[in-house]
């Protein structure tokens, strides 16, 4: 049975009470959360540094004697200016005639220089400056035809992996990462010919990687490639 009320339009939807609210809390979080994580690490790491390298010092020596109160960084600013002395004294002739000398030491202890070969050469990969890096970013068929994935170029194939591949021409060595954190990864060879090289710089490949496909990069606006293309 119809009313007379059937014929009128349905009200209008209220908005949202808290609609604008949630937006705007939710791009503050997107704000802060990063500069928070940051300063929080910093400031974890900092008194993890502290108390490695407080506890080593006498106490008539310790910062809080002079200073009254426990400042949080100052074992870390003791350990940066101690790093500091130790890089410069090996860089000298006597502090690496020292070195030569402590590693001959470690040499001989069966168990110790397994494990102090092993430290020392992780050590010289993260933080030693030297010219070797990834070279470009580049794209890859893997892991099956038709699939692609973001990899970096380190260098080319050599030795019995190169003599042994060579039936398949010139091979590249390329480290394909994990997401979301791309220090883990694979290392794999390809055909040079396999492997597609991206103009984006390795930080915003590694950005792209991180963010699981959340972050491009922005286009780079080459006046050159832009005139190539025109013509």
């Amino acid at each position: 049975m119809n009313t007379p009320f059937d014929d009128l339009p349905p009200p209008p939807r209220k908005p949202k009470r808290f609609g604008s609210l949630r937006a705007s809390f939710l791009t503050g979080l997107v704000v802060i959360a990063p500069v928070g994580l940051t300063i929080w690490l910093m400031w974890t790491l900092i008194g993890w540094v502290d108390g490695f390298v407080l506890p080593l010092i006498p106490a008539q020596y310790q910062p809080e004697q002079y200073i009254g109160i426990n400042l949080r960084g100052v074992g870390a600013i003791i350990f940066l200016i101690f790093t500091v002395l130790v890089g410069w004294i090996a860089k000298g002739l006597i502090g690496r005639s020292l070195i030569l000398f402590a590693e001959s030491l470690v040499n001989r202890m069966p168990v110790v220089r397994s494990i102090y070969s092993g430290v020392k050469q992780i050590a010289e990969t993260v933080f030693a400056q030297s010219e070797r890096s990834f070279e470009k970013a580049c794209l890859v068929e893997y892991p099956r035809k038709g699939i692609w994935a973001i990899g970096f170029i380190s260098t080319e194939a050599r030795g019995e992996i190169n003599d042994k591949a060579r039936a398949q021409g010139e091979m590249l060595s390329v480290f394909v990462p994990t997401t979301p954190n791309p220090t883990s990864g694979f290392l794999l060879y390809f055909p040079r010919e396999d492997v597609i090289e991206l103009d984006m710089t390795i930080e915003d490949a590694a950005k792209l990687v991180i963010s699981a496909g959340l972050v491009y990069p922005a286009e780079r606006t080459d006046p050159e490639r832009i005139t190539k293309e025109r013509a």
